[in-house]
């Protein structure tokens, strides 16, 4: 029980002393930020989004404009919530604000330096980008995958036709991600990944399934990066897992021989 106590302290001792430096160093160094609600020590305007954060935000915009600042716990956030200044961050300065806040979950596999998605604009991305453009959506390569897209687009009328059959309303959304995703998975894999009767479409949707439901869970690891080397909740430590076996799907996909795609005449 002692030693029980002794940890506990030394982890609050811990917290308390990184709590004192983030704010050491807030008030040391002047920022030049748009106008916001005042912070509340550590949590900042956490509870000031509620539990309709869309809302909070646009009731806040009319008290302080259009282009607003806030602390999410330890994390300076800045809102734009008008047309104009959009077009002023997406447009004129895309470039300088380009990047993105990555989620600590994401580090998993060290997925932050090394998807597309998420890496910083530089040389890397530079160069993954060049590679795309010319060896997936070159249009010599999207003519050779021609006769996969017409079968694709087939089969989503033919599913769409057997809906209307049965008196079943078709979820437009639910159709264009199941086509989109054979479309890209039989480019790749030759498997379609949204057959319902394949077991490695049901693994994989799963998989997917928990991936997205742990990227979409709060962490206090994204709002106080001091406890990102601690990963308090365990969702990094998931997300890890479930990214495992994402790898160790394509593996044996990749392993199994590629079947040939007819092309209609």
């Amino acid at each position: 029980m002692n030693f029980l106590s002794g940890i506990i302290c030394l982890c609050l001792t811990w917290l308390l002393i990184q709590a004192l430096h983030v704010i050491s160093r807030s008030k040391a160094i002047p920022k030049r930020l748009p106008p916001g609600p005042t912070p509340f020590p550590l949590i900042g305007n956490l509870l000031e989004l509620g539990d309709k954060p869309h809302k909070s935000l646009a009731k806040l915009s009319e008290v302080h404009g259009p282009i607003m600042s806030l602390k999410l716990g330890q994390v300076t956030t800045v809102v734009i919530s008008s047309g104009a200044m959009a077009k002023e961050v997406l447009q004129i300065h895309d470039q300088h604000l380009s990047n993105r806040t990555i989620p600590d979950a994401l580090r998993a596999h060290r997925h932050d330096e090394f998807s597309l998605p998420f890496i910083p604009v530089s040389t890397r991305w530079r160069n993954l980008r060049k590679i795309c453009t010319e060896q997936i959506f070159s249009n010599k390569t999207l003519d050779a995958y021609q006769a996969i897209r017409h079968k694709k687009v087939q089969d989503l009328l033919a599913d769409t036709h057997q809906s209307s059959l049965n008196g079943e309303a078709v979820d437009v959304g639910r159709a264009a991600f199941k086509t989109t995703l054979n479309l890209l998975s039989t480019t790749i894999f030759s498997v379609d990944l949204a057959d319902p009767n394949s077991d490695t479409a049901r693994e994989y949707k799963e998989i997917v399934w928990n991936v997205m439901k742990e990227i979409g869970r709060p962490n206090l690891a994204d709002y106080f990066p001091v406890l990102k080397n601690m990963d308090p909740q365990r969702v990094r430590h998931r997300l890890a897992i479930h990214f495992g076996k994402i790898l160790e799907l394509f593996d044996r996909m990749r392993a199994h021989p590629l079947r040939a795609v007819p092309i209609p005449v």
